[in-house]
């Protein structure tokens, strides 16, 4: 394969998994999922244990995520945890992209043969172009923890936190070009327990956003999501830019909840802030 092309693709070393590289089955609609971090494998794991179910409209076609990266204190060089996780599950390793931007061609050319009736994000950390969007026939949705159109961008759940909020929440939105501004489908609300810290929430947000999603996939394939989302209020949207380095010090003249909220940014949520773009450009 031409190197120009910047198309990564993941070597699998169990054999059985490239047996099963095969097509997606015409009886079953195709969805591409999107996704690096951690928290985006509970996301994952709820899909595939969906599309298993005997009634099951859809099968996981296909897996994007970021290239491998230098990971761990070994600083070796692995492939993103939805990637080890997709692998672990059988998935056929052709069927697993890691395109240095969503926008490359021959990622594109690729994705279009796969013909993806939907795709789904958690916490994938690269924009997509418009050509992206255009692809898939019931668009792309994805799954923001926060309560939309409150906290758009790379750390809401950082952000939350720092402000003191006493209620937070999970949103299912399509994506659009602009930062997480499509229509709501769907949102869960949560009270905010004062000692939580946030990769604990961060967690239990992509927990019940995974919740939502396989709810509201039949709705999302029908077209009748469509119909029923409800257009954020741009008026009341705030930002949630991802933390700068210098924003980690601790510093004893501020308040306990903000020093609270600042101990314990594991490296699950810093991972994902650096990988989240707070800013679309247009393809």
């Amino acid at each position: 394969m031409n190197s120009a092309l910047m198309l990564r693709r993941f070597i699998c070393v169990n054999a059985s998994a490239t047996l099963s590289s095969v097509a997606p089955s015409p009886k079953k609609k195709p969805l591409i999922f999107l996704g690096s971090p951690q928290v985006s494998v509970t996301v994952l794991e709820a899909l595939f244990d969906a599309s298993s179910a005997p009634n099951s409209s859809f099968e996981v076609a296909g897996i994007v995520t970021q290239p491998p990266a230098r990971r761990d204190r070994g600083r070796k060089v692995l492939p993103s945890p939805v990637a080890q996780y997709a692998l672990e599950k059988g998935l056929p390793s052709d069927l697993i992209f890691s395109p240095e931007k969503a926008g490359d061609e021959a990622f594109l050319s690729t994705l279009r043969d796969l013909q993806p009736e939907l795709c789904v994000t958690a916490a994938y950390g690269n924009i997509l172009p418009t050509k992206f969007l255009n692809i898939p026939v019931h668009g792309t949705v994805n799954i923001h923890p926060s309560s939309l159109p409150l906290y758009r961008g790379a750390a809401p759940v950082q952000r939350a936190l720092q402000d003191g909020v006493q209620e937070t929440g999970v949103s299912l939105a399509f994506t659009v070009r602009k930062l997480d501004a499509g229509a709501v489908i769907a949102y869960k609300r949560f009270q905010v327990d004062d000692q939580i810290k946030a990769p604990e929430l961060l967690s239990l947000l992509f927990s019940e956003g995974s919740k939502l999603l396989i709810r509201e996939l039949p709705s999302i394939f029908d077209g009748s999501a469509k119909l029923k989302a409800v257009p954020q209020d741009d008026s009341k949207a705030t930002l949630a830019p991802k933390i700068a380095p210098d924003e980690a010090w601790l510093s004893f003249d501020q308040e306990a909840f903000i020093l609270h909220n600042k101990d314990g940014r594991e490296h699950e949520l810093k991972s994902w802030s650096l990988m989240t773009k707070a800013v679309s450009k247009t393809s």
